[in-house]
C-alpha cells in the first residue's frame, strides 16, 4: 500500500501539474474558453473576471500539483485535490452530457480531447483523488510546517509569475495552430482520407397548425409548409487544425488566398476587438504602415469589430488605412494580443509579437528574414533554459524531501 500511494501521489500530482502549466502559459486561452461557456449559460456579467478566474485555476492546479509531487502539507493538499476533482468530475459530466462546447479547454492548447474523454479521464484521476484523500493521514510530511508553507508560497509565485509574464507579452511555448513556421493554408486543407462530420437533418413542417418531424428520407406532400431545418452532429469527424479562416474586405471582396500567397512581406495586425485599441497603439501600428508603404510591403489590419463601427475608428484615430474582417475566434486564436503583429511570406507565419513588445519599424529594414529568425532563436534558448530550470527546481525538492523523511 506503501507505493500505491506514493504512486498515486506522483500520477495524480504530474497531472495537475501539466494542466495548471499548459493553462499558465497561455491565460488568454482560458480567458476565451471561460468567457464560451458564460456566454453559453447566460452569464456575460461574470467575463470581466475571466483573467482572474483564468490565473486562478492555472496556478491553483500548479500548485496542487507540486504539492502532491513533493507531498506538501498532504492533509491540506488532499482536501484540495478531492474538492477540485469533486466539482470538475459534475461539471465535466454535465459538458460531456449537454455538449456546449467541442473542447472542455482542460489541457488548453496542448492536449485537446473530446467532452466524454474528459470525463473518462475525471473517473480516474477522481479515484485516485479519492484514494490519496482517505490516506492523508498516513503520508510522512516532507519538512517542517514553515518550511512546507514557505514551498507552498514560492511554487504559488512561480505559476502567478508564468501566467501574468504570459498575459503581457505571449505564450512561452506555443501549441497553437497558427504558431511560428506554419503554413496556414497547408493547416486549413481537408486530407483526403479523413471524413468530415456527419449531420443529421430533421425538416420541420407544419400542417393545419400542426408541426411534425421529417428526415431528408421522407419528406411530406406539397399540402405542407416548411418551417426550419435542424441539423445534429451525430459522428465527428475529421476539423483541419485552422478553420474559418478568411480575410474581407470593406468591400465584401475576399483576399484570404491573395494573402495567404503573396510572396512579398506581410504586415498583419490583429485587433480583434479594435474598440479596445488604445490611441498610443493606433499610432505605432500607422508608423508600420507608412513604413510599408516606403518599402513596397503589404500591410493588413484584421478585426472582427462590425464595419461600421470600424469606420468611426477610422475617423477618430485619423488612420490612413482601411479595414479588412476576419472571424472573432480566428482572432483570437491567431494570436493572443489585441492588438498583436503577425509577419507573413507565402502564406507562412515568420514572427509575431504582442503589442507590449512591437519592435520599431526600422527593425524590419535589410534582411528581414535573418533578423527574425535570429531573434526568435534567442528567445527559445532562454524559454527552454528557463523551463529546464523549473523543472530542476522541482526534481531538487522532492529528492531533498526523500532524504529527509529517510533520515525521520
Amino acid at each position: 500500500m506503501k507505493y500505491i500511494r506514493i504512486i498515486s501521489r506522483i500520477l495524480l500530482g504530474l497531472v495537475f501539474i501539466f494542466s495548471g502549466f499548459v493553462k499558465g502559459i497561455d491565460p488568454m486561452g482560458s480567458v476565451i474558453k471561460f468567457s464560451e461557456y458564460f456566454e453559453l449559460w447566460h452569464l456575460t456579467w461574470l467575463s470581466s473576471f475571466s483573467l482572474i478566474l483564468s490565473i486562478t485555476l492555472s496556478v491553483a492546479e500548479f500548485l496542487i500539483g507540486v504539492s502532491l509531487l513533493i507531498g506538501l502539507r498532504m492533509r491540506v493538499t488532499a482536501w484540495a485535490t478531492l474538492l477540485f476533482m469533486s466539482f470538475f468530475f459534475v461539471l465535466t459530466l454535465y459538458i460531456a452530457i449537454k455538449n456546449p462546447v467541442t473542447d472542455c479547454g482542460c489541457f488548453g492548447d496542448a492536449f485537446i480531447i473530446t467532452n466524454w474523454q474528459t470525463f473518462y479521464k475525471n473517473i480516474v484521476l477522481i479515484a485516485l483523488a479519492i484514494f490519496i484523500f482517505y490516506s492523508r493521514n498516513l503520508y510522512k510530511p516532507y519538512s517542517g510546517m514553515l518550511a512546507e508553507w514557505g514551498l507552498v508560497v514560492f511554487f504559488a509565485a512561480v505559476g502567478s509569475g508564468i501566467s501574468v509574464y504570459c498575459y503581457n507579452h505571449l505564450p512561452i511555448m506555443d501549441f497553437r495552430p497558427y504558431n511560428i513556421g506554419t503554413h496556414i493554408q497547408s493547416k486549413m486543407v481537408m486530407p483526403p482520407d479523413v471524413q468530415a462530420d456527419q449531420y443529421e437533418s430533421t425538416l420541420i413542417y407544419e400542417k393545419n397548425g400542426v408541426t411534425k418531424e421529417f428526415t431528408i428520407n421522407n419528406f411530406p406532400d406539397s399540402t405542407w409548409k416548411w418551417k426550419e431545418t435542424k441539423s445534429k452532429l451525430v459522428k465527428k469527424g475529421y476539423t483541419p487544425p485552422i478553420h474559418g479562416f478568411s480575410i474581407t474586405t470593406k468591400a465584401d471582396e475576399d483576399i484570404t488566398t491573395a494573402v495567404l500567397k503573396d510572396t512579398s512581406y506581410s504586415f498583419v495586425f490583429v485587433a480583434q476587438n479594435a474598440s479596445k485599441v488604445l490611441p498610443k497603439q493606433w499610432l505605432e501600428i500607422l508608423k508600420y504602415y507608412h513604413f510599408a508603404q516606403e518599402h513596397g510591403q503589404k500591410f493588413y489590419v484584421l478585426t472582427s469589430t462590425p464595419p461600421s463601427t470600424a469606420d468611426q475608428i477610422k475617423n477618430n484615430h485619423k488612420l490612413a488605412f482601411d479595414f479588412c474582417f476576419t472571424d472573432e475566434t480566428a482572432l483570437k486564436t491567431m494570436i493572443r494580443a489585441n492588438p498583436g503583429l503577425v509577419l507573413l511570406k507565402d502564406g507562412i507565419v515568420i514572427g509575431m509579437w504582442h503589442y507590449n513588445d512591437f519592435p520599431k519599424p526600422d527593425y524590419f529594414k535589410g534582411n528581414i528574414l535573418s533578423t527574425v529568425i535570429t531573434d526568435y532563436s534567442k528567445s527559445i534558448e532562454w524559454k527552454r533554459i528557463f523551463i529546464l530550470s523549473l523543472g530542476f527546481m522541482v526534481v531538487l525538492v522532492v529528492l531533498m524531501g526523500m532524504m529527509g523523511m529517510k533520515r525521520r
